[in-house]
């Protein structure tokens, strides 16, 4: 049987993990690539015995090759939360940078078509609400954020680059937050972060007033949107989110009473260049993909809890990984 090939980068991470399930369970090859720096061999180790699946322990910012045929890759390398790239600013900007050159000349050598892995942001402390692909966005670029935003920024210019100028054929998708089963507890977002606390017995911790925004999409649907990108003929940035958007402060207050906790709710300073809105437009992707989110709030956090909560008891007290300077 001559399966369709596909390279997902970022293979062992949270969103890489789960496109690894979606295309073996859609009938594809599918090839993993992943440096393990902020990956864990944990979200793949179920598929190594697959014939369908194989792996390859790279780093993609360095040169990369695939013997064979390819019809898809999907740039999903990055380092993704502030409490990595905050550590690793360097390595987030060489896989976003030298990463997406590396994975862009090998679909133009395949003729393969390659969907990479965006932001919300690119918008930066967006001064446009909610965000739409047409806005440019409010980006310091020499702050602390810097580092993730411009990398991805950058990825998407080098990305319309080479579709204008090789032909290339390429997808870029723009991803608002995402929660699910595989995410890291210690990896310092919203969502983890208030679920650890309280499963540790420890108050929520909430920085600034608590009066800034974030839209939550349920992994599932995220991944559906991204498979209806690839598939489609639309080059330009799409969002793909949930625009359901509530406040910190009201989330942690669900978070506290979805896990039957009696924390209270402790405030910190605001870190720099923390966005204070969040909430995608998709209206894009409602008329040329058809898609938006499926998965009510209360269901997958729900789902992302007991998740959370069959996690063995070490995990919940495990220090965020620590990196050698580069």
């Amino acid at each position: 049987m001559n399966r369709k090939r596909v390279l997902i980068t970022g293979a062992a991470g949270f969103l890489g993990s789960h496109l690894c399930n979606r295309f073996i369970k859609d009938g594809y090859h599918v090839i993993g690539m992943d440096n393990f720096i902020t990956g864990d061999v944990r979200n793949i180790e179920n598929l190594f015995p697959l014939e369908n699946f194989e792996f390859y322990h790279h780093d993609v910012s360095k040169f990369i090759h695939i013997p064979g045929d390819l019809d898809y890759i999907l740039h999903f390398a990055s380092p993704a939360s502030p409490i990595d790239y905050l550590k690793i600013p360097i390595q987030t900007l060489k896989v976003g940078s030298l990463g997406t050159h590396n994975c862009l000349g090998l679909a133009k050598a395949k003729q393969a078509r390659i969907l990479v892995a965006s932001t919300s942001e690119v918008y930066g402390d967006p001064l446009v609400h909610p965000q739409n692909e047409d806005y440019w966005g409010n980006v310091n670029p020499v702050g602390p954020r810097g580092v993730y935003d411009e990398a991805k920024r950058f990825q998407e210019a080098i990305t319309m680059a080479y579709h204008t100028f090789h032909g290339v054929e390429t997808r870029i998708v723009r991803i608002f937050n995402t929660y699910g089963p595989r995410m890291r507890l210690n990896d310092g977002r919203a969502l983890p972060a208030f679920i650890g606390q309280a499963l540790r017995g420890e108050d929520l911790t909430v920085f600034g007033d608590g009066s800034q925004t974030r839209s939550f999409c349920y992994v599932d649907d995220l991944i559906d949107g991204i498979c209806r990108l690839l598939y489609s003929d639309h080059e330009q940035p799409v969002n793909i989110g949930n625009p359901d958007e509530i406040s910190l402060k009201e989330f942690a207050e669900e978070i506290i009473k979805l896990t039957g906790t009696h924390q209270k709710i402790v405030y910190k300073p605001l870190p720099t260049d923390d966005p204070k809105q969040r909430q995608p437009d998709i209206s894009r992707a409602k008329s040329i993909l058809n898609w938006e989110p499926k998965v009510k709030r209360a269901e997958g956090l729900k789902i992302t809890y007991e998740y959370f909560k069959s996690l063995p008891k070490e995990e919940l007290y495990k220090q965020p990984k620590e990196f050698k300077k580069q």
